[in-house]
């Protein structure tokens, strides 16, 4: 199944949120205001370990944060992800378990066996529930890439 990638939004609504985000007014987005600004569509906090390797992506000037220039990259790359995301959660249930891993999995060109697709979802559970929530799912594709 293809999921829709999203169009870059405009520079204007990039900023705005750019902004709302930036809480310290310093110029630059640390991994702790994007990580409150993120929501996985739950009540959980996304996992700061997913947004530690997400500022690390796009992060052209190693400073351990996103400056603007850099902020429509990985709005971007979210948006896709969320969309990717969403057409594999075939309930709507907010998490992806194993069959619809399984088959994300394979759509991306991986031909993992039944175990291996289970360890995965262990690894990436982070509450024990056999379930991958959206920040885990990142995770998982960009560990496994």
């Amino acid at each position: 199944m293809a999921y829709q990638q999203s169009g870059m939004p405009d520079q204007q609504f990039l900023w705005d949120v750019f902004q709302r985000v930036d809480k310290d007014r310093s110029g630059h987005i640390s991994a702790d205001e994007l990580q409150v600004a993120l929501s996985n569509g739950t009540w959980s906090a996304f996992n700061p370990e997913t947004v530690r390797l997400m500022i690390g992506m796009f992060d052209r000037e190693n400073r351990g944060t996103v400056s603007f220039q850099d902020f429509g990259a990985l709005w971007k790359y979210v948006t896709d992800w969320q969309n990717c995301f969403r057409s594999f959660d075939r309930d709507n249930s907010g998490n992806i378990d194993k069959q619809e891993l399984k088959t994300a999995l394979s759509s991306f060109g991986y031909r993992l066996s039944d175990h291996l697709v289970e360890v995965l979802l262990r690894k990436f559970d982070r509450f024990g529930r056999g379930t991958i929530l959206f920040d885990d799912f990142i995770q998982c594709c960009i560990v496994l890439y």
